[in-house]
């Protein structure tokens, strides 16, 4: 059996102090572990648009999810017609503005130009924009190199709009582009952006599934660094040094169904990951648990369970208590254990035409779950229940994912990043 952890760098675990809780660096999306999900420290359940502890003007609509490092706010927002990079102190007051060329916006009403979330080593910050802009920047906004990934590899060919975000090894920063063409990982060199490899991940799929916005996982696996990639009914894990794929699991869509993209990222418990696939949203849900063992093709053996009446389409999965926290679309809500699938409690967020597109966040025992028109469900969560605290109507959208930021929560609206807290 491999020994499977989620990579963690001993820099990214350091803690600052401020409003009497540890502000938590969280240098990624879904926070330095991939969970979505902090288990410890107070968190608040009423707050609104103006029962907030601050709140900062933003310059224009992004959709990415801030991160967090050294008590410092880095997000992706257009300013001007610009895709451009901000960064604000724990107070909200706005540090730097980075500044680059043209933006392209979104396609989707729920999208932009600025829907790839930044990801930080420590040293150095790592953007990307649905324009092909890919920059790494220093702490202080200084840019250390550009390039235009258009130019180099084309453009994307994809319905809707790029939405993964980039991640960092311990050499490389990495993205992947999985759309209806040629598809590939890549890894550059943290220093100057060089290409370090690329490697092929197309595959022959039905209409519009070899489109993913999924965001890879650094994983530990075999005893070696690698990346696990979710997308056009394929897991894969390849190796960070040369990105050699070393195993693979399929038969996701053995029906062939259509217009199936992967959004969703999967979430890692022990020795299985979770896999959310299908049109949730179209009351068409499946989740499968895979067992991450074996190496190669382990497609016949490695299928653990599946369901197909819990699910998401857009929103990941959350980790909670060594189990898995689905938010559905529509806002079902379900705990599962991960090794076999069953349930431990289920229920729904109040019925609304709206739908859920940012990831939810559990911290301190309570899940922070989305609506697109920026109502904010507080519920109390345990192994054993689902109860629903508070609904806070921020009055703007929200489509970047909740994080934690001391004893408070970062909201990023479309308009203003909120900290929301006593």
């Amino acid at each position: 059996m491999h020994r499977l952890t989620l990579v963690v760098l001993a820099v990214l675990c350091t803690f600052s102090f401020a409003h009497g809780q540890e502000i938590v660096n969280w240098p990624s999306w879904r926070g330095s572990d991939a969970s979505g999900s902090i288990s410890k420290g107070q968190f608040p359940a009423k707050f609104g648009p103006e029962e907030y502890r601050w709140r900062a003007e933003l310059p224009g609509k992004g959709t990415s999810t801030p991160i967090v490092f050294n008590q410092q706010i880095f997000l992706t927002a257009p300013t001007e017609g610009n895709d451009s990079v901000l960064a604000f102190d724990a107070l909200g007051k706005q540090l730097w503005k980075t500044v680059f060329d043209k933006e392209e916006k979104g396609k989707h009403p729920n999208a932009s130009g600025s829907n790839s979330s930044p990801v930080t080593d420590g040293k150095s910050l790592y953007v990307y924009f649905k324009s092909g802009l890919f920059a790494a920047l220093d702490l202080s906004g200084n840019v250390l190199w550009k390039q235009s990934i258009v130019e180099q590899f084309g453009k994307e060919n994809m319905f809707w709009d790029y939405g993964a975000s980039p991640v960092v090894t311990q050499k490389y920063v990495v993205l992947v582009r999985m759309h209806a063409g040629d598809s590939w990982i890549a890894a550059f060199n943290k220093a100057d952006g060089k290409l370090a490899w690329k490697v092929d991940r197309t595959y022959q799929v039905p209409t519009e599934v070899d489109q993913c916005y999924t965001t890879p996982l650094v994983i530990e696996f075999g005893g070696k660094e690698s990346l696990l990639t979710w997308g056009a009914e394929h897991i894969t894990i390849h190796n960070t040094e040369d990105g050699k794929k070393v195993w693979t699991c399929g038969n996701f869509n053995p029906e062939g169904n259509r217009l199936w993209p992967a959004i969703a990222t999967p979430v890692i418990v022990g020795d299985h990951v979770v896999v959310a696939f299908g049109r949730a949203d179209r009351d068409q849900p499946l989740l499968y648990g895979i067992r991450l063992t074996g190496e190669d093709d382990v497609t016949q053996s490695n299928h653990a369970w599946k369901r197909n009446n819990v699910g998401t389409f857009v929103p990941s999965p959350a980790v909670f208590e060594g189990r898995v926290l689905v938010l559905g679309d529509q806002g079902e809500v379900e705990l599962l254990d991960a090794a076999s699938g069953q349930s431990a409690w289920k229920d729904k967020l109040p019925k609304h035409r709206k739908k859920f597109y940012a990831s939810p966040l559990v911290a301190g025992g309570r899940l922070y779950a989305i609506r697109e028109d920026g109502v904010v469900f507080v519920a109390n969560v345990s192994l054993e229940q689902f109860k629903l605290e508070a609904e806070n109507d921020m009055q703007e959208p929200i489509i970047g994912s909740p994080i934690p930021f001391g004893n408070g929560i970062l909201l990023r609206g479309e308009k203003h990043l909120f900290c929301v807290g006593q």
